[in-house]
């Protein structure tokens, strides 16, 4: 037998193998004695990848699910840097990793300065640690060209918690709503 015949042969042999694992269905007693781990009986088993699986296509699993449907990261996070930035444009809004790049923008009133900036949101739950924001900003030289310049680290804070409070009171208007 050559290598490539014999290497199909086991994955075949394994694939068949672990295939057949799936047919039998292990019956535990409802409690073992001293044993506190979980026993299934006639409850449903978790999936392979945790209790609500995957959940690409929308559709909350859980009624209270803070982090939304269809969204890789909390939706108020999400929707409230989407909201706070609305004036700048867009350059990339992923859902499913987090992050939002916006071009460059030109203050009206300072024509000779631009700003960009990028955010990561890093948690599915509704957190101050959960969100960073990075900003960028370039000033014009005589020549026309833009040149990079330092930004206050404080303007970055300022943006973040913007955001977190935006996103505070759109958790806030949600759960009033649902109330009534």
């Amino acid at each position: 037998m050559n290598r490539k015949m014999w290497t199909a042969l086991v994955l075949a042999a394994t694939t068949a193998a672990l295939a057949a694992c799936s047919q039998f269905d292990s019956v535990y007693p409802d409690k073992r004695p001293g044993d506190d781990s979980p026993t299934w009986g006639n409850q449903e088993k978790p999936g392979l990848f945790g209790e609500g699986g995957i959940n690409l296509f929308g559709g909350a699993k859980k009624k209270n699910e803070e982090a939304g449907a269809g969204l890789g990261v909390n939706s108020y996070l999400w929707r409230a840097s989407l909201d706070t930035l609305s004036f700048m444009p867009l350059a990339s809004a992923d859902p499913f990793g987090g992050v939002i790049i916006t071009d460059w923008y030109a203050p009206p009133e300072s024509p000779t300065e631009r700003f960009k900036m990028s955010i990561f949101i890093l948690d599915r739950t509704l957190r101050a640690d959960g969100i960073h924001v990075s900003v960028f900003r370039q000033v014009q030289t005589t020549g026309g060209d833009w040149a990079d310049s330092n930004v206050d680290q404080k303007t970055a804070i300022d943006v973040e918690n913007a955001i977190l409070t935006r996103a505070r009171e759109m958790r806030s208007a949600s759960a009033a709503a649902q109330k009534n």
